[in-house]
């Protein structure tokens, strides 16, 4: 069920997409965090936002 008010779908990416990814094991952390919560490195990148989503 798509979302179309426009202030619920911000708060919505914000939840989703707003995220670091570990990139040795994979795992989702807070966009505060400096290391990975479930192997320590120190690896992280931001979570990629998909543009042109199809409907």
């Amino acid at each position: 069920m798509p979302v179309t008010d426009p202030t619920l779908l911000k708060i919505v990416e914000n939840r989703v997409l707003d995220k670091l990814i570990c990139r040795k094991c994979g795992a989702r952390n807070p966009p505060g965090a400096t290391k990975c919560r479930r192997c320590k490195s120190r690896n992280l990148r931001p979570k990629k936002k998909k543009i042109g989503v199809k409907k």
